[in-house]
């Protein structure tokens, strides 16, 4: 084990550097993990900037997900050798993450890589996966069959819309992607979209309080204005599966959906769902939530060519997942 690697450190200015460490500089923590893979999120690019308040305090190595190998561990859950996952908790934004060639965190964060995953197919499917995995766990635990029909999946260019789709269409279910990127029909085809729609047809300019019932059910990660227009819209007993906010915090809706349709919203938060059922979504993910096309999902980056792809997502010029190998 070399005495010392690189990582990507964060001032809270909206820039990072790659900078030398130790292990000396290694946060606490029971299990040490040599780094394959990390992640690009929405959320790593809110943590460059203090100003967006994501992040708990300053030099920080952002990343909320990595895989690896753990190098050693004082919990004998793990032992050197184990291929593990870490996703979500304080990663990245409270406790250094995972653009590091070697991170440290709590035993209790870390995930055994199923049977039928490699450490880098764990990582394209990443938080934003791991999210969308979530989100269709739960509306199926709500009572969601492949003969409900059809499932809209909004932001569906983006890690959580990309993963959606393709897990949708894996399990069988008739799925309508919407997005606002006309040069990406074909993508969303090959994920296993069966029909796409744009933005506009998802949000009106005056959307009612009831509309048309269009939607069995729906995976949002906008929320704001998509999803209150997207209430509206679902049928009699639907579901609405809410992980994001890149269209806003505010939900203008009202309470017609809920009272007169029996609509439910469901909040997915992967940052701190319980360990059993992490470890349940994750080993469907490596099976039968696994997507057909991981690899066309994906592209693959340097450290050094971090900084520009977390300005991308933030800007939405990133479709999929983008890795940083490490």
């Amino acid at each position: 084990m070399t005495d010392q690697f690189k990582a990507f450190l964060a001032n809270g200015n909206g820039e990072g550097e790659i900078v030398s460490r130790t292990f000396d500089d290694l946060p606490q923590g029971e299990v040490t993990i040599r780094v394959h893979y990390s992640g690009v999120n929405y959320k790593d690019g809110l943590a460059m900037n203090a100003k967006t308040k994501v992040a708990k305090g300053y030099p920080l190595v952002p990343g909320i997900d990595l895989a690896g190998e753990v190098t050693a561990s004082e919990d004998p859950a793990f032992t050197a050798g184990d291929l593990v996952i870490v996703t979500s908790y304080e990663l990245g934004v409270g406790h250094d993450g995972g653009y590091s060639e070697y991170a440290r965190v709590p035993a209790e964060w870390v995930v055994p890589l199923p049977e039928g995953l490699t450490t880098r197919e764990a990582m394209i499917i990443g938080t934003a996966g791991f999210t969308a995995a979530l989100s269709v766990h739960r509306l199926e635990e709500r009572g969601l069959t492949p003969e409900d029909e059809p499932v809209l999946v909004t932001g569906s260019t983006g890690g959580v819309g990309s993963m959606a789709v393709a897990m949708l269409s894996r399990r069988g279910y008739s799925v309508t992607a919407s997005t606002g990127k006309e040069t990406e029909h074909d993508y969303l085809k090959k994920l296993g979209a069966k029909d796409i729609i744009s933005r506009e047809e998802v949000t009106p300019e005056k959307p009612r309080p009831l509309q048309a019932q269009r939607w069995a059910a729906a995976v949002d990660p906008t929320g704001g204005k998509p999803l209150a227009s997207i209430l509206s819209a679902v049928k009699q007993g639907g579901a609405v599966a809410a992980s994001g906010l890149t269209a806003g915090t505010e939900l203008p809706a009202t309470v017609m959906p809920f009272i007169l349709r029996g609509v439910d919203l469901l909040g997915i938060d992967s940052g701190f769902c319980p360990m059993e059922v992490r470890k349940k979504v994750w080993e469907r993910a490596a099976t039968d939530l696994k997507p057909d096309h991981l690899n066309e999902i994906a592209s693959e980056i340097s450290l050094e060519e971090l900084s520009g792809a977390l300005k991308d997502i933030l800007e939405n010029k990133v479709r999929g997942r983008v890795l940083v190998k490490l």
